[in-house]
C-alpha cells in the first residue's frame, strides 16, 4: 500500500462538505482587481481626447436630435436619481386618485345628508397635489464648454436641476463623461447636473417652458469680432426677448467676457430691453453663483492666469415691462 501524499503543490484544502476554501492571497488579489475596476470606472476623462475647435458657427445647419416641444424632452435618463423618486411619487398619486374615484362611485349612505359629500370633497382637496410634480430644470448654462461652472454649482444648489448646452459634439461628450465619472467617485453627488448637445440660438423653446428657468449663464461667449458676424452673437435683441419668455420673474441672467467691446454690446442690449434690469453689486456679493463667473470655466481660468480684464453684467428678469428713456441717437438712426 502506498502512502498518501500530503501538501502537494497547487492543491487547495477542502472544507467540510467538499467545498474548496479560497486562499487569503486569492481573496486579496480579487479585492485588488475589484478596486482597480471601480477606480477605472471613476477616472475622469482627459480633455486632450475631446479637443475641438474653439468656436462653432451657430447659424449653420447641423444634424441634431431636437425635441418637438418641452414635453417631449427625455430628462429622466439625464437625472436618474431625481426622476426615480418622482416616478414613485407619481405612482402613489395615481393610487390615491384611483381610491378617490372608487369612493366617489360608491353611494352615499342614507342619513348622512351632506356630511358624506363634504367629507369626500375634503379628501379630494387634500390629496397631495405636489406629490406628483415632475422635477424641472431651473438653471441653464448656455455654451457650457467643459462644464466647469456646472460642477461648481452642483454642490451649492443640490436640489436644483441644471443643464449645460453645448453645440460642439466632442465637448458635450466630455462633459457627460466627466459628470458620469464624478457620480461614481462621489455617490449621491452631481446627480443634478447634465449636458445636452444642441443649438441654443435656435432651439431653446423646444426644451423649456414659459417661465421655467430661474438662472441663465452666458460665460465668455464667442465675440464674433467681424461686423458681418455680429448676428451670430448669443446676446442680441431678438434672443434677449426669447430669454425673457423662458425665465421666471425674478430670475437672474449672468454674462461675463474678457472682450470689452462684447461686454458693452451685451450691456447695451440688456439695458435697452424692458423686461430686464441690472443687479446691483451689493446683491451680487451675496449671490453664490456670481462669484463663480470669473474662474469656474476654463476660459475664465486662462484669463486669470494672463491677468486679463473681465467685464461682468448680471440682470434680473422683471415681472412687468419697465419704461425706457428715449434715446435721441437711436431715434435719428431709425429715421
Amino acid at each position: 500500500m502506498g502512502k498518501n501524499k500530503k501538501g502537494g503543490k497547487g492543491r487547495v484544502p477542502l472544507a467540510q462538505g467538499g467545498v474548496q476554501k479560497e486562499q487569503p492571497q486569492q481573496q486579496q488579489e480579487q479585492h485588488q482587481v475589484d478596486k482597480n475596476k471601480s477606480h477605472e470606472l471613476a477616472t475622469l476623462p482627459r480633455k486632450k481626447m475631446y479637443r475641438a475647435r474653439a468656436h462653432s458657427n451657430p447659424l449653420s445647419d447641423q444634424l441634431l436630435d431636437v425635441p418637438k416641444t418641452p414635453a417631449h424632452v427625455a430628462w429622466a435618463p439625464l437625472y436618474p436619481s431625481f426622476f426615480s423618486s418622482a416616478s414613485q411619487q407619481q405612482q402613489q398619486q395615481q393610487q390615491q386618485q384611483q381610491q378617490q374615484q372608487q369612493q366617489q362611485q360608491q353611494p352615499i349612505p342614507s342619513g348622512t345628508g351632506n356630511d358624506g359629500a363634504a367629507e369626500q370633497q375634503a379628501v379630494a382637496s387634500t390629496s397631495g397635489r405636489d406629490a406628483g410634480d415632475v422635477p424641472k430644470v431651473r438653471f441653464a448654462d448656455i455654451g457650457c464648454g467643459f462644464g466647469g461652472l456646472l460642477i461648481r454649482l452642483s454642490p451649492l444648489y443640490p436640489d436644483t436641476l441644471m443643464v449645460g448646452m453645448e453645440l460642439r459634439l466632442k465637448v458635450s461628450e466630455y462633459v457627460r463623461e466627466r459628470i458620469a465619472s464624478l457620480r461614481l467617485e462621489h455617490p449621491g453627488q452631481y446627480g443634478n447636473v447634465s449636458c445636452v448637445r444642441t443649438n441654443a440660438m435656435k432651439y431653446l423653446p423646444n426644451y423649456f417652458e414659459k417661465g421655467q428657468l430661474t438662472k441663465m449663464f452666458f460665460l465668455f461667449p464667442d465675440p464674433h469680432f467681424k461686423a458681418a458676424n455680429h448676428r451670430r452673437r448669443i446676446i442680441n435683441t431678438t434672443l434677449v426677448t426669447e430669454y425673457a419668455y423662458l425665465m421666471a420673474p425674478g430670475g437672474w441672467l449672468y454674462t461675463i467676457t474678457d472682450v470689452e467691446d462684447l461686454g458693452n454690446w451685451m450691456r447695451d442690449r440688456l439695458d435697452s430691453h424692458p423686461m430686464f434690469e441690472g443687479v446691483s453689486e451689493e446683491e451680487l456679493e451675496k449671490d453664490p453663483a456670481a462669484g463663480l463667473l470669473y474662474e469656474a470655466t476654463e476660459e475664465g481660468q486662462k484669463v486669470a492666469r494672463n491677468k486679463g480684464n473681465t467685464y461682468r453684467a448680471v440682470y434680473r428678469r422683471l415681472a412687468a415691462p419697465r419704461e425706457l428713456a428715449a434715446n435721441p441717437e437711436r431715434l435719428v438712426s431709425r429715421k
